[in-house]
């Protein structure tokens, strides 16, 4: 089976958030977790994938790095 970008989930102080999603979005981060769980043995929370998935996305958009760069953005968990 193929190696998924998203693995273990770190355990960090969350923030609420509420967002709407497609129901085909849903229906696919419901089957990420699934697979998640058959690949890990560890029941995995469907909404525990949104925060990783995420920050995975920005951290490999090369168009958002730059920009974050050139505007001496913080990246997650610097400064505060």
């Amino acid at each position: 089976m193929p190696k998924l970008k998203i693995g273990e989930l770190p355990d960090d102080k969350p923030v609420k958030v509420t967002a709407e999603l497609p129901a085909a979005v849903h229906r696919d981060l419901i089957a990420y977790a699934e697979v998640l769980t058959r690949q890990g043995g560890q029941v995995v929370d469907p909404t525990k994938l949104i925060a990783p998935m995420l920050a995975r996305f920005m951290a490999t958009d090369r168009g958002f790095s730059k920009l974050k760069r050139e505007a001496h953005i913080p990246a997650a968990g610097e400064g505060q």
